[in-house]
């Protein structure tokens, strides 16, 4: 029976690396892109053919899922794999950004949150403890610890504070996860730095974490809406390189330059609802940039969406078409279009694997960045 997991670094170009994490439901090759699915679904999406666009691993919402259908019901189920046909590694997140997105429906102790359901107003309170459970109900094949995302532009003993309580809860997911028998035997779990945008407080957060010590590390509250906040990618390689020998997990990114420069400093991993909600929107992104197909210049362009693209739908739909379907708001527009961001995320990512594994990613990183963004 494969490990329960284990990280391999196969090569490295510079800070960029490239390498597999092996687990029992399968390997993952990284730098991985996961696509969100956020409510055992990936929108607009089959997961058959998620994996035909080359994902290993999906991300699974922690927060909506205990609401709905709910983890007990998920577990009495056979969990979430068996439930949405989906029999590759699943991420899921703590539930922990999205009840702290629900500033007027909880309550923050050193407990955890108690709050509100945005669905039915019902009352629930979220613990490490409690988080840990509910990804073990899942199923969960990688877990992430309980903790705080505070705004970076809260007060700095604030987000000292939050950063602190957070490694508590850290601890506690911990132990919590390692209480967890079977399932943790066959699963991983993540720590999330945190700290804003300090860079001392991110040092000691990635101290803290690495002395309870995790399967693989996140940082944690640098995105917003799939945009790196601040200087980030320019500034933040430190806080990548701490954890120098497990898989380090950018949450929330995002921009297809962003991963690239986030690639160039060392990171393995990254999730984003930025491709399937933009596809829903009408947005494609393709190697010479975003592109709108809603404007008015592709109602009669019988090209491809993008002529370097592989997938299904630059195979056989027009730009036309396409704008057509956008235009009518037609469900099969959606479809199509973000199975197009979803296969461009991952042929992207196997260009950066083969660049670093070619020694060659410098090279890549200037020509995307002179073809995507001009």
């Amino acid at each position: 029976m494969t490990e329960r997991f284990a990280f391999t670094i196969d090569a490295a170009d510079g800070a960029a690396r490239t390498g597999r994490i092996a687990m029992q439901r399968g390997t993952i090759r990284t730098p991985a892109f996961m696509p969100v699915g956020t409510a055992a679904t990936v929108k607009a999406m089959k997961p058959e053919t998620v994996r035909k666009t080359g994902a290993d691993i999906i991300l699974g919402n922690t927060y909506h899922l205990m609401l709905r259908p709910g983890a007990e019901r998920m577990a009495r189920l056979g969990g979430l794999h068996k439930f949405m046909n989906w029999q590759r590694p699943i991420l899921t997140d703590s539930g922990g950004y999205q009840v702290m997105s629900l500033s007027e429906l909880r309550k923050l102790t050193e407990k955890g949150v108690e709050f509100r359901s945005h669905i039915d107003g019902s009352k629930h309170m979220l613990t490490p403890e409690r988080s840990m459970e509910i990804q073990r109900m899942l199923g969960s094949d990688i877990v992430m610890a309980f903790d705080e995302c505070p705004r970076a532009d809260r007060p700095r003993d604030e987000i000292a504070a939050s950063m602190d309580m957070s490694m508590r809860w850290a601890r506690r997911s911990r132990d919590g996860f390692d209480a967890g028998g079977e399932h943790a035997e066959r699963s991983a779990l993540f720590g999330i730095q945190q700290g804003a945008l300090d860079e001392e407080l991110r040092r000691i957060s990635a101290d803290k974490l690495t002395d309870i010590g995790f399967d693989g590390y996140a940082i944690g509250g640098l995105a917003v809406g799939g945009q790196l906040a601040g200087c980030e990618v320019k500034c933040g390689e430190h806080r990548f390189l701490a954890f120098a020998d497990r898989p380090r997990y950018l949450m929330g990114v995002g921009k297809p330059d962003d991963l690239v420069g986030a690639v160039e400093r060392g990171v393995d991993m990254f999730d984003c609802v930025l491709p399937s909600r933009s596809g829903r929107n009408g947005q494609a992104f393709t190697w010479n940039g975003p592109v709108n197909l809603r404007n008015a210049r592709f109602a009669e362009d019988e090209e491809p969406l993008d002529s370097r693209c592989t997938c299904d739908t630059c195979g056989t739909y027009s730009r036309a078409y396409l704008h057509h379907l956008v235009k009518s708001q037609e469900i099969l527009g959606a479809m199509l279009m973000t199975e197009h961001n979803i296969a461009f995320y991952q042929q992207l990512m196997q260009a950066m694997r083969d660049a670093i594994a070619e020694a060659r990613f410098a090279q890549f990183a200037r020509d995307f960045r002179r073809d995507y963004l001009q």
